[in-house]
This record gives structure tokens, C-alpha cells and sequence, in this order.
């Protein structure tokens, strides 16, 4: 039904009201039962939101500057890396082993077109378990949401 035919049943109803020709059924409050069952609530996140890389190390600099979204050669991580840490690599050949290990454990994905190699991140993807605290916090929310409307 398009909008225009709701809106004409919609003031014909009220018409029929008006003219008590229609009954209005009163709507039956809805109530959430809530039934204990051992449904486990699950939590998606990526993993590299729990990676942590020391500080100020090729390994750190390298997951600043590499994205998910873009494959990038060597000539912009080196760039990226000027631009935000004040870092500037003169031999490339020292970040080679960090992406190297970072591509052999499947954090980065590496591409060679054309002689040039490129990089960006993998997106990892982890699913976690709710705490019960967590999942009853939230559904304590819910309920304070649904008794303020």
C-alpha cells in the first residue's frame, strides 16, 4: 500500500469512529516477560583493539600508519610515519622484517603489483562472551528507556 491509500484507511477510521459506526478496541498493554534461559550473549571486536605495540618501536609505528581501508607502499609508510612521530627511516630495509612478521601472523596483508609492494591491515574479527554483570547492566538500561517513554 502506498503512503497516500494508510493515510485515506486512516481518516476513514476515524470518520467511522466519529460516526460510531466503528468500535475502537482498546490496545492491551504489551509486557516483556522475561524467560531465564541460557542464551549466551555474544560481543563482536577486532583484534586490533586489544593489540598493544611498545611505544615508539618500528612494530608501533607501522600500526599507526597502516589502515584497513588502502593498500600503501613503502614510500607512504615511510611519509606517514615522518608526518605523525617525527621518525624519518633512511633505510627502509629496517621496517622490511617488522611488516615481514606482522604479514607472516595474518595482521597485515601484503600485495605485489607491478614490482611495488603494498600493505594494509587485515580486519580480524573475535567474538567474546558477555559477562553476566554486563548483560545485566544492559538490560537494566533497556527497562529505565522503555518505563521513561
Amino acid at each position: 500500500m502506498t503512503k497516500l491509500s494508510m493515510v485515506m484507511m486512516g481518516i476513514i477510521d476515524t470518520i467511522k469512529q466519529i460516526l460510531g459506526l466503528k468500535q475502537k478496541i482498546p490496545q492491551k498493554p504489551v509486557q516483556n516477560q522475561e524467560v531465564s534461559n541460557n542464551k549466551k550473549e555474544f560481543e563482536i571486536r577486532s583484534i586490533w583493539d586489544y593489540l598493544q605495540f611498545n611505544e615508539h618501536t618500528q612494530a608501533y609505528h607501522l600500526a599507526s600508519v597502516i589502515r584497513f581501508d588502502e593498500w600503501i607502499t613503502m614510500d607512504e609508510v615511510r611519509r606517514r610515519i615522518f608526518d605523525l612521530f617525527q621518525v624519518d627511516y633512511e633505510n627502509e630495509r629496517s621496517l622490511y622484517p617488522y611488516l615481514k612478521t606482522m604479514v607472516d601472523v595474518g595482521l597485515i596483508e601484503s600485495n605485489n603489483v607491478g614490482g611495488k609492494r603494498k600493505w594494509r591491515k587485515k580486519d580480524l574479527l573475535i567474538k567474546l562472551e558477555k559477562k553476566k554483570k554486563e548483560a545485566e547492566k544492559e538490560k537494566e538500561f533497556e527497562k529505565e528507556v522503555q518505563i521513561q517513554t
